[in-house]
């Protein structure tokens, strides 16, 4: 920066490029949600486009599309922006790191086209969440790292020697999903070992019991480093950024940190109660899980704690609305996880519709809501535009507000009604119920469940318009007008 002060000119071009594919991927991965949904209440939907509109077929790209689609790209768009600025360096500083950053998304964008038309095709491992075959999970392999040398050689030649708590947070994402992956899509190419099948297929080294610890090892954690830790380090640069406010306590943010890095690896048991994995290890994963709410809660209540005295910016900025009410979700979500997880009550919940209720409320709210916010901060600061309609940004709010509230309300009710259902007996200890009769008294929720999905959609639908809108049409900023906190928004 020098001695004349002059403000860094932060390069934002991989910033964009992402930020065009959280938008991208948002769009497809959840109206891909939305139609898989109406298809659970009206399963003649099914039916529409041979083998390709089953929900079978449908379903992991509607999961690969939001998780790895919608949510990787808005961690990447917000990292590109977030790690200039917090470390005080310029990618147009390196050139090194600008070829890096741009094989970065390229090799992404990649690897994301040949997973949807692997998935559509039916190619698959079908392990959860690590749906993807060997040769590309060798390119998401190539981009990780590539992300790795992105912020790694960022914080190299940074400028503020401290390093903000949301960098730690990016840190932490990107060894332990590393960590994760590599171990759990561990397979044999089934081809280059026993000379028949095709040359994409593999089979996991793992399997059975092994498997499965293996799994839910790595499908829990996806989202513990995935949907929790980036998305805290969004909240805690952009929610000060845009309230103007200081992180309440910088100490209740690191503990809740090292608590949720020694805690959250060993919660993914909980996925495996009454299962043949030894009961003392179902057992940990139980009380792993209740232990998790304490540095889940510290850090959504160190949020809500930042807004403290400035709760009236509530009635004027629709960003903070998303970010608290993200907070808040997060703090639901993070509560009801634990509680699914004791023993007595998993019983009762396991292989309902409770478990998907639980899991939307938390990716819809809190992961939903945060990207959402992080991008309309950013749109100003990367095309110099103000933002289009702060009314359209108050409708969005309110539509997706309601539409997650009539999915998780809706999930849980139908998942219990089903666990009840399907443990009552009668008199003479048979079954009261067939599995055709919970599916009966269950369509009125999976019907809700639906329309809430298509609010949640729509208001995507009107972020997207409004982004565009945004760089099309914005009124062009000053420089001094872009160095304020709150994001400078279009009253009409």
């Amino acid at each position: 920066m020098g001695g004349n002060q002059t403000p860094l000119a932060y390069d934002y071009t991989v910033a964009r490029l992402f930020l065009y594919a959280t938008i991208l991927f948002g769009i497809i991965g959840m109206t891909i949600g939305v139609f898989i949904a109406f298809q659970m209440a009206f399963p003649e939907l099914n039916y529409l486009f041979g083998e390709y509109g089953t929900f079978s077929r449908l379903r992991p790209i509607h999961t690969n599309g939001v998780a790895f689609g919608f949510t990787v790209s808005g961690i990447f768009a917000t990292w590109y922006y977030v790690g200039q600025r917090v470390l005080k360096v310029s990618m147009a500083e390196s050139p090194f790191l600008m070829v890096v950053g741009k094989l970065h998304f390229a090799v992404y964008i990649l690897t994301i086209l040949l997973a949807v038309v692997t998935l559509f095709a039916g190619i698959t491992t079908s392990k959860e969440y690590a749906e993807l075959e060997w040769p590309l999970d060798l390119l998401v392999v190539v981009f990780w790292v590539l992300w790795g040398v992105s912020i790694f050689g960022l914080i190299g030649i940074r400028r503020e020697r401290t390093l903000y708590i949301s960098i730690w947070y990016y840190i932490a994402t990107f060894l332990a999903v590393a960590m994760l992956f590599l171990f759990n899509n561990m397979a044999v190419p089934t081809a280059l070992v026993s000379g028949h099948g095709d040359w994409y297929h593999s089979v996991s080294w793992y399997a059975g019991t092994n498997d499965a610890l293996v799994q839910w090892w790595y499908g829990h954690n996806a989202v513990a480093f995935v949907f929790t830790t980036p998305i805290v380090a969004m909240i805690y640069y952009f929610l000060p950024k845009e309230s103007g406010q200081a992180v309440y306590s910088y100490k209740l943010s690191l503990l809740s940190f090292w608590g949720l890095m020694f805690v959250y690896l060993w919660a993914g048991g909980h996925h495996l109660i009454y299962s043949t994995v030894p009961d003392w290890m179902q057992t940990m994963g139980s009380v792993f899980s209740i232990v998790l709410i304490l540095p889940s809660w510290g850090s959504a209540i160190n949020m809500l704690l930042t807004m403290k005295g400035e709760w009236n910016q509530l009635q004027s900025n629709p960003l903070i609305k998303f970010m608290v009410l993200g907070s808040t979700f997060y703090m639901l979500s993070t509560l009801e996880g634990p509680i699914q997880a004791i023993k007595s009550v998993n019983a009762l919940a396991h292989f309902t519709d409770w478990i998907p209720g639980h899991v939307h409320d938390g990716t819809l709210g809190w992961v939903g809501f945060m990207i959402i916010a992080s991008m309309y901060h950013m749109t100003p600061r990367l095309f110099k535009r103000e933002l289009y309609s702060k009314s359209l940004m108050e409708t969005q709010f309110w539509l997706q507000t309601i539409g997650i509230v009539l999915y998780f309300s809706s999930m849980w009710i139908a998942g219990i009604t089903q666990g009840m259902m399907w443990r009552a007996t009668d008199e003479f200890g048979n079954l009261s119920y067939s599995f055709i009769d919970t599916v009966v008294v269950l369509h009125p929720y999976y019907t809700v469940r639906a329309i809430g999905g298509l609010l949640y959609l729509t208001g995507i639908f009107i972020w997207a318009y409004n982004i565009y809108k945004t760089i099309t049409d914005g009124r062009k900023l000053e420089d001094k007008e872009l160095n304020v906190n709150r994001s400078p928004m279009s009253a009409n």
